[in-house]
C-alpha cells in the first residue's frame, strides 16, 4: 500500500542552472551540500523536490510530470518569476478552488505557481 508521495522530482540537463532557478527564481532552499550531485533536493514545506541530470534516461518534457508550487501571494510570485525571464505557458487563471499560473522551467518543464482560495 502506498502511504505518501516521497518526492516530486524533474529531470534537468544542467544541474548548477537547475539550482539557480530553483534556488534564486523561485526562492526555494536547496538541501543538498555536494557540488557535484547528480541530483539536488529543495525543501518545499513538509515536501521534497528534486531535480536530476541522469543523461538520456530521463529527460525534462514540458507534457510531463508537473510539481505545482503553493504560494502566499500568487501576482507578487508571477511577477518575480516573470521579471526572470522565464516562459509562462498559461497566466493568472481562476478555478472554483484555486487561482494558479504555468511557467516552464528552463528546460521546459511545466511548473504551476498555486494559490488555494481557502488560505
Amino acid at each position: 500500500m502506498i502511504t505518501e508521495i516521497a518526492f516530486v522530482g524533474s529531470p534537468v540537463t544542467d544541474i548548477k542552472r537547475a539550482r539557480e532557478f530553483y534556488e534564486g527564481v523561485l526562492g526555494l532552499r536547496c538541501t543538498t551540500s555536494d557540488p557535484n550531485a547528480k541530483w539536488i533536493e529543495f525543501e518545499v514545506g513538509n515536501g521534497t523536490f528534486g531535480v536530476g541530470d541522469y543523461g538520456e534516461q530521463w529527460r525534462p518534457a514540458q507534457g510531463g510530470t508537473m510539481a505545482a508550487f503553493e504560494t502566499n501571494d500568487l501576482e507578487a510570485t508571477v511577477q518575480r518569476v516573470r521579471a526572470s525571464g522565464a516562459t509562462f505557458v498559461m497566466d493568472i487563471t481562476e478555478s472554483p478552488v484555486c487561482r494558479f499560473a504555468m511557467v516552464l522551467d528552463p528546460f521546459g518543464n511545466t511548473l504551476m505557481l498555486h494559490k488555494r482560495k481557502n488560505t
